[in-house]
């Protein structure tokens, strides 16, 4: 009977040291695991600052955005409007740009905290699937540094190329120990720049990479919340969250972080499986419930839009920190 427990225990302990634990992404990208189901206990956990750069204000940090595959509209609005709501109306609170603002606390070795704004500024679409439907990490490096080179997107020391792939694009690693990855490029002018990739976890890892809106194979029993925008694309909402959030304040493994600067606790990894106060393993926190379609969130955005988005490390006060 004893070695039966253990057999039955053996799968959920796999999954939650999983969770918990830090992967090297290969070709010296940083780990983004933002669904993972275990808050950590955040007693020792201190990101340090490295001294290297951050993107820093007071201008906009710039989002290239590159669709790798089919996306239907329904599926893209939401995340445009995402990125729209880091401009909210006046007179709103728990918006995206209170989420973003945890972020000023991130500061450089001069004083200058990170940009207060993020701006959708370019999009490209590549619904022939340039690359094929499965695809190593290194081809998405080259990808965005050929548009670059290329001139079809503009050099931008403060921008992000972020690459988005369709649910039905395999990507290394992709599901496997990640959920999304963010790294740098030396363009051919021998200049450095941030990109990024992210894909449509829906079909192929919905409770690992879409948690809460899903159930995970293996960890902490709950039921599933319903997600205000579709699975898919709150998905890719939260982990672009992320994303940003690493990106942001390590973009080249030199700036805010935890542990091994190859596979690091950023500003969100730092507080994995946290969305709202009162966490615990298998339950995100206490977030706002919309009366009549029933989801579940704790942002708002533009267009009526409703957003979930992770705890962002705070080390102003030393803590994992939600939108209020």
């Amino acid at each position: 009977m004893r070695l039966k427990s253990l057999l039955i225990l053996l799968p959920l302990a796999m999954a939650i040291a999983l969770a918990i634990t830090p992967f090297s992404q290969g070709l010296n990208h940083n780990l983004n695991h933002p669904s993972s189901l275990v808050p950590p206990s955040t007693d020792f956990t201190v990101l340090n600052y490295h001294g290297g750069p951050l993107l820093t204000g007071p201008s906009s940090i710039n989002i290239y955005l590159i669709w790798y595959g089919t996306f239907y509209k329904k599926d893209r609005t939401p995340i445009t409007d995402f990125f729209a709501s880091f401009a909210p109306p006046r007179g709103i609170n728990s918006t995206v740009l209170t989420w973003w603002n945890i972020i000023l606390s991130y500061k450089d070795k001069s004083g200058n905290p990170v940009s207060g704004t993020v701006k959708l500024t370019k999009q490209l679409g590549d619904v022939k699937y340039s690359l094929g439907k499965h695809i190593k990490r290194a081809q998405i490096h080259n990808c965005v540094k050929n548009k670059i080179d290329t001139g079809k997107l503009p050099y931008d020391p403060r921008g992000i190329y972020l690459v988005l792939t369709s649910k039905d694009v395999t990507v290394d690693r992709f599901c496997m120990d990640s959920c999304g990855f963010h790294g740098g490029i030396i363009t051919l002018a021998k200049r450095r720049v941030v990109y990024a990739h992210v894909g449509d976890p829906h079909v192929q890892c919905p409770g690992l990479c879409a948690w809460p809106y899903a159930i995970p194979a293996y960890g902490p029993p709950g039921q599933a919340l319903v997600a205000p925008n579709g699975i898919g694309s709150d998905g890719i909402i939260i982990n672009v969250a992320t994303i940003l959030a690493g990106a942001a304040t390590n973009p080249f493994k030199s700036g805010y972080f935890q542990g091994d600067a190859l596979a690091p606790l950023e500003a969100v990894t730092a507080c994995p499986g946290i969305f709202g106060d009162r966490a615990y393993p298998g339950y995100p926190g206490d977030l706002k419930v919309d009366k009549m379609s029933k989801a579940s969130y704790n942002a708002y955005g533009v267009n009526g839009r409703k957003f979930l988005l992770p705890a962002m490390w705070d080390p102003l006060h030393v803590n994992c920190k939600v939108v209020a």
